[in-house]
């Protein structure tokens, strides 16, 4: 498909979402406060059919990670899921954010207001000093201001973006002009746990599990519900997914770091956790991985080796496998690519296997992807949404 025929069909796929709120007219809201309470029965639905797009951090290849505009323009480039990482304020607020600490990627150093909440804690074991999100008011990060993680990409959108909420985030999806499920992670659950309190008792698993209720997430994996509202929810702590599985009924996705490091919560090794005995047990709770891709292909000097059975393995226990990350940057890309990202997805789609990859640039997977494997019936399904948008226009005519 062209892209000249991409472009207008996402056009295209816009025009039920204005016509509603023509309808209805607009409430005034301002940007992402909440998600709005608009229903458009006629976004289209997710595509199932290929490996999923998902976006890590949104499109943070080209705006500083986990901003507003990051999502949208990875929405806008074709993501099928936006992902995103969970952690808490002091005052008990979710928000979006990777690191516990608030050093790397934003301007907090700078903010001579806040020079006396340096602390230094432990971190999976690790000594870690700077600023944490644990330590700040929602109030007071919303002062901040988020800078791009690498420096070898666009820094002109520096200080512009402050740190939006778990609840942003959530609207930002749910308002797009098509159906866009959302990959949440609940991040370091132990060191929030630790560090942050809640009135009514509850633990951080809790009060994220309460959020995305909130928000109507439920169902099991490809479900009516599901459908209506994609979701895979993330992390690196198994204990934490086994506890949330008593509280929803959403699919789950174990991540697997480095062979090097333990798990956070139960200190098992990458050996114990990806043994046919522990893929056993976690599969009761669990739809799938996230591995390090490196963990899957491990590359020497750069240059890829011999493949494992991970993937294999994880598929035989009826798991999928959605590795990160894929960047485009021939920083991270491996010899073997001769710096084409393409070639790349082609390999670990096609040679590997996976069901779905964490990219930082959502638009050369979706361009890669609807080259290789385009939607089937795009022109009756343009037909059909054009028959619906003149039913919606002729019924509000007559109303």
């Amino acid at each position: 498909m062209s892209l000249e025929l991409q472009s207008f069909f996402s056009s295209l796929f816009l025009v039920p979402l204005l016509v509603v709120l023509l309808v209805h007219g607009c409430d005034g809201r301002p940007l992402y406060p909440l998600p709005s309470h608009l229903k458009d029965t006629n976004r289209r639905l997710l595509q199932t059919f290929r490996p999923y797009n998902v976006a890590h951090r949104g499109s943070n290849g080209e705006l500083p990670e986990e901003t507003s505009p990051a999502y949208m323009r990875a929405i806008e480039e074709g993501a099928d899921f936006i992902e995103t990482d969970i952690l808490a304020t002091k005052d008990g607020a979710l928000i979006c954010f990777h690191d516990v600490c608030l050093n790397d990627v934003t301007d907090v150093a700078k903010h001579k207001e806040f020079a006396n909440r340096k602390r230094t804690y432990e971190v999976q074991g690790e000594n870690i000093t700077g600023w944490f999100t644990v330590d700040f008011t929602l109030e007071e990060l919303k002062t901040l201001r988020l800078k791009q993680r690498y420096k070898f990409r666009d820094q002109s959108y520096n200080g512009k973006f402050p740190i939006i909420t778990f609840e942003e985030f959530i609207s930002i999806a749910l308002d797009a002009p098509r159906v866009v499920g959302i990959y949440p992670e609940m991040k370091n659950p132990v060191f929030i746990n630790q560090h942050v309190k809640w009135a009514d008792g509850k633990k951080y698993e809790d009060k994220f599990v309460e959020l995305l209720q909130k928000y109507g997430f439920k169902g099991e994996y490809l479900s009516e519900d599901w459908i209506k509202q994609p979701i895979f929810i993330q992390s690196f702590a198994p204990t934490s997914l086994v506890y949330i599985s008593n509280l929803t009924n959403s699919p789950k996705i174990f991540l697997i770091d480095d062979v090097t490091i333990p798990t956070q919560d139960t200190n098992q090794s990458y050996w114990e956790i990806t043994s046919d005995d522990y893929f056993d047990f976690i599969k009761d709770y669990v739809v799938g991985i996230g591995p390090w891709k490196d963990t899957i292909v491990p590359p020497e000097h750069n240059h890829l080796t011999t493949m494992t059975d991970l993937v294999a393995k994880a598929h035989a226990h009826n798991l999928q496998v959605h590795p990160y990350t894929f960047r485009d940057e021939h920083e991270f890309l491996h010899t073997d690519f001769h710096q084409d990202p393409y070639a790349e997805y082609n390999y670990w789609i096609n040679e590997v296997g996976v069901d779905g990859l964490f990219t930082d640039f959502t638009g050369s997977l979706h361009n890669y992807q609807e080259w290789t494997s385009p939607p089937k019936g795009d022109e009756k399904n343009v037909s059909d949404l054009i028959n619906k948008i003149e039913a919606l226009i002729a019924s509000f005519k007559n109303g």
